[in-house]
């Protein structure tokens, strides 16, 4: 696995541990086709489980039920802004700026979009 973490990406390998301070910029990966597991938590938790959960939901929309078709294009972005912005007190995006996800998502709401 790798993760992001302020500004630069880490690899990390069977029993690292890392922790990310609230606010702090952060994402992880799996630049390979390794199968992996990854035990996160969050505190406090509010609703990240169900941020995960809808994660899961909205990638079976716009990938048909495959993650590794997953493409970024303008469906996805009006899908993932609802979801970003059904959960604002858990997940603020960067990229693309909070701003654009909140145009997207009000948007997409307007076009029907949900998941």
């Amino acid at each position: 696995m790798e993760f992001f973490i302020k500004d630069k990406w880490l690899p990390a390998k069977a029993g690292d541990k890392l922790t990310v301070p609230k606010g702090v910029t952060h994402s992880f990966r799996n630049p390979t086709k390794k199968i992996v597991t990854v035990y996160n938590t969050h505190q406090p938790a509010l609703k990240m489980e169900n941020y995960f959960e809808d994660v899961c939901k909205v990638l079976d929309k716009v990938t048909n039920n495959r993650a590794e078709d997953f493409k970024m294009n303008l469906k996805s972005m009006l899908y993932m802004s609802v979801l970003l912005n059904n959960y604002r007190n858990e997940i603020i995006a960067k990229s693309p700026p909070d701003a654009a996800i909140k145009v997207l998502g009000f948007v997409s709401r307007l076009v029907g979009i949900n998941y």
